[in-house]
């Protein structure tokens, strides 16, 4: 990779100090690192597909550009500016986009064909309403058997997993990011014995990401957790 960026998710508010965040771009790359700060809009809906719209106008972003040398860091200030009166959470990419760098001459080697690869980094950043409020509980959680998709770049078949397929709906007004919980279900085995699974946040984060649930809307996640039977599944929350 070419940079890093930190943190990748953050939360705000619409006015005072939440309104405010900022991330960190560091080059580790061993050449220069020129890069530009885009903002778009994201729809997650409830299978989590993303439709994205350009949304610059909503920030106010210092510096919107930038070049850094080998090593070198920047904190780039990204401040709410749109609507003081959203209903309801809105979630944004953050874009850290690589621009191209004339490359360094080289004697003796100016035939030499040259590439770039250019990288795009993006983090998560929701705007919520003062005093908004998450309200979320499972709708379905039933046994299923889903497809994992194989590595990006791989020409491996989609995996069969046998797991749990888990609807959550948010009722409240504020997102919900859902992985920074540790989750209990409860059922029965095939056989009828009792079972109890437990995920702690850390195991939900590498399946599930954040686990993002949208302001009065709904999520469906899969998760491979095996061995419950037919039999009504609780699932509850906890800090």
């Amino acid at each position: 990779m070419a940079m890093r960026v930190a943190p990748m998710v953050a939360e705000m508010e619409v006015r005072g100090g939440s309104s405010v965040v900022r991330r960190e771009v560091q080059n580790i790359n061993p050449g220069r690192l020129a890069f530009e700060t885009r903002i778009y809009r994201v729809e997650i809906d409830e299978n989590g597909a993303a439709t994205e719209t350009p949304a610059d106008d909503d920030f106010l972003v210092f510096p919107p550009q930038g070049i850094l040398p080998p090593g070198g860091r920047q904190v780039v200030r990204i401040q709410w500016v749109g609507d003081l009166e959203i209903p309801t959470s809105q979630a944004y990419y953050v874009s850290i986009e690589q621009l191209p760098v004339a490359f360094e001459p080289v004697e003796g080697d100016e035939l030499a064909a040259k590439v770039q690869v250019l990288y795009n980094l993006r983090a998560l950043v929701v705007v919520s309403p003062p005093g908004a409020s998450p309200d979320v509980a499972a709708e379905n959680v039933v046994s299923a058997t889903y497809e994992v998709p194989p590595p990006a770049g791989s020409d491996a078949e989609p995996q069969e997993v046998s797991g749990l397929k888990i609807t959550l709906k948010n009722d409240g007004r504020r997102h919900a990011l859902m992985s920074a919980f540790s989750w209990k279900l409860v059922g029965t085995d095939p056989e009828g014995n009792f079972l109890r699974v437990d995920l702690s946040p850390q195991e939900l984060a590498q399946v599930v990401g954040t686990g993002y649930v949208p302001a009065l809307g709904k999520r469906t996640f899969n998760l491979p957790v095996s061995g419950f039977g037919d039999e009504p599944i609780e699932l509850t929350f906890k800090r």
